[in-house]
């Protein structure tokens, strides 16, 4: 009795560069969306032009020189090289650890979005010398949470979904 030969396509393993897709695709719509609403938020307002939304949310425009929180903002423009520099090395270490643990799912989804965010900053650092962000949350007598945009969201929500993975991969052992 013969066996039946499996075609090629069927057996061939996935190359690497096909198992980067779907996360470097996510992080392109991150950095999509990131650019799309800065382009859209400095076409509409003027720097430090404010429009109430809701009782606790702002839309502002605001330039961010520094990191996070506004660190470093007021030390004269050296800091734009740093934080470029620091980004696009984490960069270059995500596309190591995609590459290889491009199975881990949550895993890959939490990187893609940092590395998104982390390019979408990166390219405003370049292009305008700041960050815009434009998200401006509020609490009556808390005062103002600093402004922030897609692409710290997307950061943010990435290291959460990081910080998830990493406590189920321990629970699991």
């Amino acid at each position: 009795m013969a066996t039946k030969k499996k075609p090629a396509f069927v057996s061939a393993p996935a190359s690497r560069a096909n198992s980067l897709m779907p996360w470097l695709g996510l992080a392109f719509i991150v950095i999509l969306l990131d650019q799309l609403s800065k382009i859209t938020i400095t076409t509409l307002f003027m720097h430090g032009e404010e429009k109430t939304i809701t009782g606790f949310f702002n839309l502002v425009l605001a330039y961010n020189e520094g990191a996070a929180f506004s660190f470093l903002s007021n030390q004269g423009g050296w800091q734009r090289y740093l934080f470029t520099a620091i980004a696009l090395g984490a960069v270059g270490f995500i596309l190591y650890l995609l590459r290889r643990h491009a199975g881990q799912r949550l895993f890959c989804w939490a990187l893609a979005l940092i590395m998104g965010g982390a390019l979408g900053n990166v390219i405003d650092r370049l292009a305008y010398g700041h960050v815009i962000d434009f998200l401006d949350f509020h609490w009556e007598g808390f005062g103002h949470f600093p402004a922030f945009n897609i692409a710290d969201s997307a950061i943010t929500i990435g290291a959460i979904l990081f910080i998830f993975d990493e406590l189920r991969r321990v629970n699991k052992q």
